[in-house]
């Protein structure tokens, strides 16, 4: 582990010369974790590299905090915050990349029940560009990498724009060149598109599709006839070449598995057949950086967020350290690609927080995940002398009308839901500040508390658009 940290150490400390020095970038790499929150941070650092250890992208050089709401609500949802960052306007909750007088317009349903028809009427807002469209419009490559469907919030903020997040049929279609529905300002159309959810390029079957597409239509044929070679695991993936667009979609629906599912896989089971992000981002980069105007990529960690909405610390743990090998497989690819970085922007962020809350006064060197234990090793009790843990959610669904006794057995276990304060269905977004790290050319200016908006203005000026 000490070498580990003495050789990021050393690329980083190579690339920090350029964070003060002026010019601009080539390529921008923007990394998402979703509901990557501070305490999730501190949860996963601890977890991996104990309290004193740092995770890879915490030794970047530059580092802010990014205030989240939304132009309607205190707390955001994943779409307008990263519709912010990459279009520089505060949008409203659940709207896709659109102005900020666009109001959320939920989809129609169509005779199988899937949300097929996006409602978003002519006078409701316009779109509003993209950083990706800004980069392909002066001819560079682009792409988008995520552990989610395709379609999801993160993705459909890059290369698409809806009058609501669930319009995950007609996001596709906005992917497909020449296709009816798409997003004419992609250009010659996206170079890389990975993530899940294939349900929503693949038309209905009742048997083997009951989530495709009503209205009949195989954009993955689409896209292959456009000359994009389409996968649908790792090892077609490996195959990818540069000189030759690329869309990966590793679940037949749904997003991908989390990453500790992933690892334990069976062999041919889909989850096997997944690669992890750090093997989506070094392809990307590998696709991408074949073009000589340079590209823009952006790369999203999107289980953190689901596990945090589920109770499950440990999911979410997890999937973080895997976003967090993906940003420094990032740092070494363009290591060799651009000695220093000079000619690259790396910046890592997230679009929320959660309510998960670090409490106790936990002996150090306690699992994170386990009970809190005192000095003496003994668990400690709350008012009614029951055990508890270090990580508890301000709001879910796993709030007994009485507390039990908790073991370390029980609460370090896969599948283990931490409890929450205020009984919910389900576990909330929280309102708070996030952290975000930069890198590299450019860099400089991400200091200091600001809008999520101003990072879209930074990426931009440093791209020198």
């Amino acid at each position: 582990m000490k070498k580990i940290a003495s050789i990021t150490g050393l690329l980083l400390a190579s690339a920090s010369l350029h964070a003060a020095a002026a010019g601009e970038a080539k390529n921008v790499i923007f990394f998402l974790g979703d509901g990557m929150g501070p305490t999730i941070i501190t949860a996963a650092r601890i977890h991996q590299y104990k309290e004193e250890g740092l995770l890879k992208f915490e030794r970047l050089d530059r580092v802010a905090r990014v205030k989240t709401y939304s132009q309607d609500a205190q707390t955001t949802d994943s779409a307008p915050s990263m519709g912010s960052y990459m279009t520089g306007v505060k949008i409203q909750n659940e709207v896709i990349s659109m102005s900020s007088d666009t109001k959320a317009s939920a989809p129609k349903k169509d005779a199988h029940g899937n949300n097929t028809v996006d409602t978003c009427a002519p006078a409701n807002g316009k779109p509003a560009v993209t950083i990706l469209e800004l980069a392909k419009a002066r001819g560079k490559a682009v792409g988008a990498v995520t552990t989610t469907e395709a379609t999801h919030a993160t993705p459909a903020s890059t290369y698409a724009h809806s009058c609501h997040r669930d319009s995950g049929y007609a996001i596709a279609a906005q992917a497909v060149p020449g296709g009816a529905g798409y997003n004419a300002a992609l250009g010659d159309g996206l170079d890389v598109l990975m993530g899940g959810g294939r349900h929503h390029f693949t038309p209905y079957d009742a048997q083997a599709n009951p989530r495709g597409r009503a209205d009949g239509r195989d954009l993955l044929a689409e896209l292959a006839a456009r000359g994009y070679l389409v996968a649908t695991d790792k090892a077609r993936m490996a195959e990818a070449r540069p000189g030759r667009k690329f869309v990966g979609l590793y679940a037949r629906q749904g997003h991908l598995a989390y990453e500790n599912e992933r690892a334990a896989a069976k062999a041919g089971s889909e989850a096997a057949g997944q690669p992890s992000l750090s093997e989506m981002t070094s392809k990307a980069i590998d696709l991408l950086s074949a073009k000589r105007e340079g590209f823009f990529l952006m790369v999203e960690g999107g289980k953190i967020d689901h596990a945090l909405h589920d109770s499950q610390a440990k999911n979410a743990v997890v999937d973080l350290v895997a976003f967090d090998d993906a940003i420094q497989t990032a740092i070494d690819r363009m290591q060799k690609l651009d000695p220093g970085l000079r000619e690259t922007l790396i910046v890592v962020t997230a679009d929320h927080d959660h309510t998960l809350a670090f409490n106790g006064n936990a002996r150090r060197g306690n699992p994170i995940l386990d009970i809190v234990r005192d000095a003496a090793g003994a668990p400690a009790r709350d008012a009614d002398g029951r055990s508890y843990t270090a990580l508890n959610f301000g709001n879910g669904p796993n709030r007994p009308n009485e507390r039990a006794e908790l073991s370390s057995e029980k609460v370090l276990a896969d599948g283990y839901h931490q409890e929450t304060g205020v009984r919910l269905n389900g576990e909330t977004h929280g309102g708070g500040d996030v952290k975000l790290y930069a890198v590299g050319a450019g860099a400089r200016d991400f200091k200091g508390t600001m809008e999520n908006t101003r990072v879209f203005d930074l990426m931009k000026a440093a791209f020198g658009f």
